[in-house]
Formats: C-alpha cells, sequence, structure tokens
C-alpha cells in the first residue's frame, strides 16, 4: 500500500474565515468528535506495547519519547507529568524534542531534519534493550524520529510509532506500529488539533496503564503522587481519612510525616 499523506489532505470545511464564531465551534466540535473514535481502533497494538514496556520497566527499563514540533512537545509533557502524578523518578520517562529545550517555545530551524540526531542523544542517555522507544510523528515522516527508530531496533530495543497516516515511514522502522488514522484537519494541515489530540490520548494511556500495572495506583488513587502543593496534600488527606477511617487532621499529619499516601498507609498499618 502506498503511502498516503492523510494529514496534509484539503480540509472537509471550506470558508472558515467567512463563517460565524458558533459555526466554527459546532464543526471544530464535529470534527473532534471522531478522535476517540480512531484512538479506538488502535487499542489492540496500544495493549502490545504497553505489555511489553511493563515487562521491560520492571527490570529497569525506560521509556523515552521521540518527537519534533507539536509532536515532541507532547511527548515531553507526558513525561514530565510522570513524576508529580505517580511518584516516580523523572530518568524512568524521558521526552526528548529535536532542537532541544528551546524547541519547547520555539522552532529551532532544520533540527527535525537530522536523521543522526535522536540517536545520538539517546546514547547519551546510554539507552538500552530494556528500554523502549518510542517516536512520535502525525506526518510520520520526520527524520529525527525516523533515524532514533531505525538505530534503536538495529540494537535489539524495543520500538513504537505514534502517528496519523497509514504505513509512514516511521511506522517501517518501529516493532509496533500505532497509526491513528483521524482523517484532514479542520484547518488543513494543522496537525495540533486532530492529530495532536490523538497523539495525548495515546501517550495518557500508555503511561498511566503501565503505571498502574508497575503498582503506582491503588483502587483508582495516585497515592504515589508528590505532595507539591496545598491542593494535592488536601487530596491526599482525604485519601487517608476514606482509606484508613482517620479524622482530616490526623489524617493530614500522617500523610506530611510520611510523604506519600502509600508509605502512610504502609506505615499507620505496621503500627
Amino acid at each position: 500500500m502506498a503511502f498516503l499523506k492523510i494529514t496534509e489532505q484539503n480540509s472537509l470545511h471550506d470558508n472558515l474565515d467567512k463563517k460565524s464564531i458558533n459555526q466554527l465551534l459546532v464543526e471544530m466540535n464535529e470534527e473532534d468528535q471522531k478522535v476517540p473514535l480512531a484512538v479506538a481502533k488502535v487499542l489492540p497494538e496500544i495493549e502490545r506495547l504497553i505489555e511489553k514496556i511493563v515487562e521491560r520497566m520492571k527490570l529497569g527499563g525506560r521509556i523515552f519519547y521521540m518527537g519534533a514540533g507539536t509532536s515532541g512537545r507532547l511527548g515531553v509533557l507526558d513525561a514530565s507529568e510522570i513524576p508529580p502524578t505517580f511518584g516516580m523518578p523523572s530518568h524512568l520517562v524521558v521526552g526528548l524534542i529535536a532542537g532541544g529545550e528551546r524547541a519547547l517555545r520555539n522552532p529551532v530551524e532544520n533540527a527535525e531534519d537530522d536523521i543522526n540526531k535522536g540517536w545520538e542523544e539517546l546514547q547519551q542517555h546510554n539507552v538500552n534493550q530494556n528500554d523502549t522507544v518510542i517516536g512520535i510523528a502525525a506526518s510520520g515522516t520526520t527524520p529525527y524520529v525516523i533515524g532514533a527508530l531505525r538505530n534503536a531496533r538495529a540494537k535489539g530495543i524495543l520500538t513504537a510509532s505514534v502517528s496519523c497516516n497509514p504505513d509512514s515511514p516511521i511506522a517501517q522502522e518501529a516493532e509496533i506500529k500505532i497509526e491513528v488514522i483521524v482523517e484532514p484537519e479542520f484547518v488543513t494541515g494543522s496537525t495540533r488539533l486532530k492529530s495532536g489530540t490523538a497523539q495525548k490520548l495515546v501517550l495518557n494511556m500508555i503511561t498511566t496503564i503501565t503505571m498502574i500495572k508497575l503498582g503506582r495506583v491503588k483502587g483508582n488513587k495516585m497515592v504515589n503522587m508528590q505532595l507539591s502543593n496545598a491542593k494535592l496534600v488536601d487530596r491526599g488527606t482525604r485519601m487517608l481519612v476514606e482509606e484508613l477511617g482517620l479524622e482530616y487532621e490526623q489524617a493530614k499529619n500522617i500523610l506530611l510525616i510520611h510523604g506519600s499516601v502509600k508509605k502512610a498507609v504502609d506505615a499507620y498499618r505496621k503500627q
């Protein structure tokens, strides 16, 4: 099957500049509703990936996201949320973006076109066969990602791709390909829209379910979250009140002493 770049096809909606705000909102919302349906079609591939990631992380492995532009920013965002949400060390899920930290806020000219740079950056992290490298590219054509996946797979490292075009170049380099086909963008070619939303949903699934399977969630609670602000201290306190039947202030004191809901529960039950 020939590579079809759906992400660059003309929008199904025209004359956007002549429509009312209400019309634009309704039509954009209608397009956005296609995203979770497209994600549902690739759940088997996501499941297969998560199973393999969990096996590797139990052996000390890590997840590396590789991307450029919006895709790279989404990878960095997902990685940055793992320590505060699940209390995991920051080196276990790493987001690498073409052009480095500057590219998080500003475009870096030609950064994504270097096919060797992604692999060079992975080597700086001593990537190994317990790790997983996930390339993210809506178009599926980013050289920075292609090179990283190609070299990682050649070294026996688990690789996966997340793209929004069928049979893309990055999918050819990955062991597991996740292709979320969301149809043309509302604004032609603007992959920060449906494609970006689809990628965010997939990354949410990958790390959240991995963390659940690694024991970082109890019931439906984030029992290992970092107590980095008053809101989270309050949330943790209420978890202890519910779990242990304590008064609020007693639960809060125990929480602050032990630093996490899980540690507080374990310590209290050992008394």
